[in-house]
């Protein structure tokens, strides 16, 4: 018998909750193996992963090490700083390029190191609000091709995801800005919820995910209903959105992506393990108690909702999962 193409099933923890502990806990009663970093309290305050102290990154693998968990990739912010100092109404901020990538992102990589993750998720910087993103391509290509540079040298991989206002706010800019960065270790991230948030039907989202399958490392795993009352203005208000939803009941075409998608995983598995990496992951970010520009809530009742959906509609599609690294529990009786 013929096995079905896999996929490994982890999540953003800190939708379920912000203390560690709690975090971690959630994920192993869900028997979860991996997860994504993201926000996390060690007990000095809920900080960015970006914002941990040495201290506090010794005191997360500890507990990693405790729970037998490990980080499916880190969700920095790298990318979601403007292009150009202009001001343009909102509140995102400005750093010069040399020093972004000297510090920040470079601070992304050392942590993607230290929590042995070789993925680091990240985003194709602000245009000005006004302006279109087409005008744009060229420097924020420019920009991220020394991301992607930064990261080789590292041995780790850029996903760029697919997001509202900003420069790869669509599928067909994305794979734009992947062709014209061209580079091995910056991967692009597909997120239904992110393009039907911007009132694209399931029809078009379908066409955005096709528009950039070629360049696809991994997948977010968010829906959201569009909802007619939030007309679209060429920019997603995104505290005002309210509607995400499970992902077999949303306008993110999960079910149509997920069919395409089972054809061209077992070629991107071996890739990807050819590379070093444990497989491809989907990735929970479910947002069902509200989302914002910088994260979301679910709540651990909502995240193992998100989670029972997801594995409902892998199932219906005939694509296969893992959650936990069964290696390693094997490992742990010794």
């Amino acid at each position: 018998m013929r096995a079905k193409p896999q996929v490994m099933l982890s999540g953003f923890a800190d939708e379920g909750a912000k203390p560690a502990r709690e975090q971690l806990t959630m994920l192993a009663a869900l028997g979860m193996s991996y997860y994504s970093l993201r926000f996390v309290d060690l007990g000095g305050g809920v900080k960015n992963a970006m914002q941990l102290n040495k201290g506090e990154v010794r005191r997360l693998r500890e507990l990693h090490a405790e729970f037998g968990l490990k980080v499916a990739s880190l969700g920095s912010p790298i990318g979601k700083v403007k292009l150009l100092d202009v001001e343009d109404g909102t509140h995102n901020r400005y750093v010069p390029f040399a020093r972004y990538l000297k510090e920040e992102v470079a601070r992304a990589i050392d942590l993607g190191m230290a929590f042995e993750t070789r993925l680091i998720r990240g985003f194709s910087f602000y245009h000005p609000r006004g302006s279109r993103p087409e005008e744009h391509l060229d420097q924020a290509a420019g920009q991220l091709t020394r991301i992607a540079e930064k990261c080789g040298e590292a041995g780790v991989f850029f996903g760029l995801e697919v997001e509202a206002n900003l420069v790869g706010q669509n599928g067909r800019l994305l794979a734009q800005l992947h062709r014209m960065v061209d580079h091995p270790h910056l991967v692009l991230v597909f997120d239904g919820g992110n393009l039907a948030s911007q009132n694209l039907k399931p029809d078009q989202t379908f066409a955005e995910y096709r528009a950039m399958r070629q360049g696809l490392g991994w997948m977010h795993i968010k829906d959201y209903r569009i909802d007619p009352r939030l007309g679209w203005k060429g920019f997603v208000d995104e505290e005002r959105l309210k509607n995400f939803v499970p992902a077999d009941q949303g306008d993110a075409a999960h079910e149509a992506v997920l069919r395409d998608f089972k054809g061209h995983l077992p070629a991107l598995e071996r890739r990807l393990k050819r590379l070093g990496l444990p497989g491809v992951f989907l990735d929970l970010e479910p947002h069902l108690k509200g989302g914002g520009q910088f994260g979301g809530y679910s709540g651990p009742d909502g995240f193992g909702v998100a989670l029972r959906s997801l594995m409902r509609l892998l199932d219906y599609v005939g694509i296969g999962y893992r959650l936990t690294d069964y290696a390693d529990i094997q490992k742990q009786k010794m």
